[in-house]
């Protein structure tokens, strides 16, 4: 049984460390597990939850994922077979680095981005293909739900479902409410900084760039959640599924938000507190944006708070058997359902159940193959089976054209 390392200790790395330790002790391919973030006392508090529910130990240790040479020191002493990184996008080329100086397989949940603009690209992982691949090791991009399980869908209804995808709507319903005046579901900086970006569709073999949020549909949701308003925005899964999907003409990205969070986000937007680039404040240099992160509540805080469903699914038209047909693939995970399991609510959730999916394919062979992949370049079938037998089950259906 292999050893894995699982780095970053926040609502996501707490819910990859319980479902870890899930399949470790009903026999599963994981062995020894040990978590580290730079901040170890979060790291100690994840492995009591873990001891007291599902009865295994984690080994603790602090890392600064900005550190190549602190993480290698890690990974040599610890001798994981699988790297998980559950830490910030902007630690993504680090860790990485680390990996392929110690000769071990990498596993994310999101893409590379440069800390000084919000621009979410592979170019910067995919320029590791050729390292990875000559040193046999595997890197597995984007490990979440979106990005992650949306990607497995769309390779699965490529599979099963459509000979070719002509149109593709991925869209993302968080139907929860915190009672909260204003917060996050997941990191405030990564969220906002994502909230506020351009927005930007493909469309017949290039890129339509929006103004952020000024694009809105209405969508019904199903099994009871019903009709919410949806927002396009960009996301990181679009880059390599308008790549790998046959016949792709139009691929978008959608997501809800309540007009509660969107004002709240205007006028913190006005007074410049979304801002990445830094502020000179009494002498000392501040990012705006990380300093509202300070002040929102942390996201991990949220799960005895939230109550409802999340919904996340494509929206999939094109031709089968030269007949035209849509499908809608989808999972609806339950915030209350997810807190009583792990402690989290379903946004942490719905990431860190296919991280730790994505970690056992690759430790069990099943996508372990050199170079660096996308989860649709993957056999989709062991995936989406092992993800509804811990925790999210999907359904597809074929929807009738109106």
């Amino acid at each position: 049984m292999p050893d894995i390392l699982i780095i970053g200790s926040g609502g996501v790395g707490s819910v990859v460390a319980h479902k870890c330790a899930e399949v470790a002790k009903s026999g599963g391919p994981f062995s020894r597990i040990t978590l580290a973030s730079r901040t170890v006392s979060r790291c100690e508090a994840v492995a009591k939850s873990v001891l007291e529910r599902y009865g295994v130990s984690l080994d603790t240790r602090t890392v600064d994922a900005d550190d190549e040479k602190s993480l290698c020191r890690l990974i040599d002493e610890v001798k994981p077979a699988l790297v998980l990184n559950i830490a910030l996008p902007y630690q993504d080329l680090h860790i990485m680095n680390a990996c392929l100086e110690c000769g071990v397989d990498y596993l994310d949940t999101a893409n590379y981005e440069p800390p000084e603009t919000a621009h979410f690209e592979y170019k910067w992982q995919w320029a590791y293909r050729e390292r990875f691949e000559k040193a046999g090791l595997c890197a597995l991009l984007g490990s979440g739900f979106d990005p992650g399980v949306t990607n497995v869908f769309a390779a699965w209804v490529v599979k099963h479902e459509l000979d070719e995808v002509h149109v593709l709507d991925i869209i993302d319903c968080n139907a929860g409410d915190h009672g909260q005046p204003f917060a996050t579901n997941f990191n405030p900086e990564i969220n906002i900084r994502e909230v506020t970006a351009r927005g930007r569709y493909w469309e017949r073999g290039e890129w339509v760039e929006t103004d952020p949020l000024s694009w809105s549909m209405n969508y019904s949701f199903p099994e009871g959640i019903g009709p919410k308003s949806c927002y396009l925005m960009y996301h990181e899964e679009l880059e390599s599924l308008v790549e790998n999907l046959p016949g792709i003409r139009r691929a978008r990205f959608w997501m809800t938000f309540s007009e509660n969070y969107l004002r709240h986000l205007r006028v913190l937007e006005d007074v410049g507190m979304t801002r990445i680039d830094p502020v000179e404040f009494h002498g000392q240099s501040i990012v705006p944006v990380q300093f509202l992160a300070k002040l929102l509540p942390d996201p991990a805080s949220l799960g005895p708070l939230t109550k409802g469903r999340t919904c996340i699914g494509n929206l999939m038209k094109g031709v089968k058997d030269g007949r035209t047909k849509t499908v809608y693939i989808y999972n609806i995970c339950d915030h209350e359902s997810c807190y009583a399991e792990v402690g989290s609510q379903a946004i942490s959730y719905t990431t860190g159940v296919p991280a730790m999916v994505g970690a056992k394919m690759i430790v069990e062979g099943l996508w372990k193959k050199p170079g660096v992949w996308n989860m649709e370049q993957m056999d989709p079938d062991p995936f989406l089976a092992d993800l509804a037998r811990y925790g999210l089950p999907w359904h597809c259906v074929e929807v009738s054209e109106a």
